[in-house]
């Protein structure tokens, strides 16, 4: 018989686990305080080194667009920006994503419903912040480099909802728990990519000052 405490001592071990997939770490499976340091290390230590895999890909994006760079330097200033704002942005669509999941609002055959949903939210949220941000950069560097970052914007956001919303429903498609799928590893995916698009897009409106 399953009794009231049973249950929710079911729902608090994976709320907990969630939680801490949800950070980039394993569940302990033990109280934190009684965890060995050597514990706490080997349980965070494989995601890290994952997520450090990972990064590799922005390394290498940054290199391949290492003439751009050098031809207009201040492009370096605003990949934090873009960066950040890719990373947060997937990170609220693969939570909204992993919360639908666990309460059963969506299932794997949803993929397309959710990828048309999300990418009109990435555009709503994009085209809002690409509007604040253009007349600010525009004013202080020039209007190609607000029309860059602008479009940057509006695109990353895009972008970023959809890895966000699409990574869960795959995890949970091929039996993996789509908490893995949650920010850390949205964050990092989406940084190499977001810079593939930001350069892609520098590249085209800055031609004469490359």
């Amino acid at each position: 018989m399953l009794t009231v405490d049973d249950a929710m001592e079911i729902l608090e071990e994976e709320v907990t686990e969630d939680a801490y997939r949800a950070g980039g770490s394993e569940p302990l499976e033990q109280p934190y305080l009684t965890a060995t340091v050597f514990h706490l290390a080997r349980k965070r230590g494989v995601w890290l080194l994952v997520l450090i895999l990972t990064a590799v890909l922005t390394v290498n994006v940054m290199s391949f667009f290492e003439a751009t760079l050098a031809s207009v330097v201040v492009l370096a200033t605003f990949v934090p920006m873009i960066t950040g704002t890719g990373g947060n942005a997937g990170s609220q669509a693969a939570s909204s994503v992993v919360r639908a999941l666990a309460v059963d609002e969506v299932q794997p055959r949803d993929i397309g419903r959710v990828i048309w949903r999300e990418v009109r939210v990435g555009l709503l949220l994009g085209v809002f912040l690409g509007a604040l941000i253009f007349p600010f950069i525009s004013l202080i560097y020039e209007w190609r480099i607000g029309a860059v970052m602008s479009l940057t914007i509006i695109c990353i956001c895009a972008w970023a909802c959809i890895v966000g919303g699409v990574l869960p429903l795959v995890a949970k498609k091929i039996g993996v728990d789509p908490a893995v799928f949650s920010a850390p590893v949205v964050s990092t995916l989406v940084d190499a990519t977001g810079l593939v698009i930001y350069f892609s897009i520098a590249q085209v409106i800055l031609a004469s000052m490359l």
